[in-house]
């Protein structure tokens, strides 16, 4: 039980930043989600490519720390050693 709440809050930011830009698009808030969008609506490439590579940035990132956390939560998991 204890793995699944230390991997709980990779997948709960990035279900925040999805909320993030929903939130943006309907209140007209100023963000990154609503650049994205209107860089959607207006063809903006680059704009959505630095949008797109910002969110995945942080999504690697937050499961990268989540893995971290799981060996130090189960010093059983290790991620070097394969049996095949």
């Amino acid at each position: 039980m204890l793995i699944v709440v230390a991997g709980f809050p990779s997948a709960l930011i990035g279900v925040l930043f999805t909320g993030a830009l929903l939130i943006e698009v309907i209140f007209s808030l100023d963000g990154l989600g609503l650049l994205g969008f209107e860089a959607t609506l207006t063809r903006d490439y680059p704009v959505i490519f630095g949008t797109l590579y910002m969110f995945t940035l942080v999504g690697l990132l937050l499961h990268l720390i989540g893995d971290i956390t799981y060996t130090l939560v189960d010093p059983r998991i290790d991620f070097e050693t394969r049996d095949t």
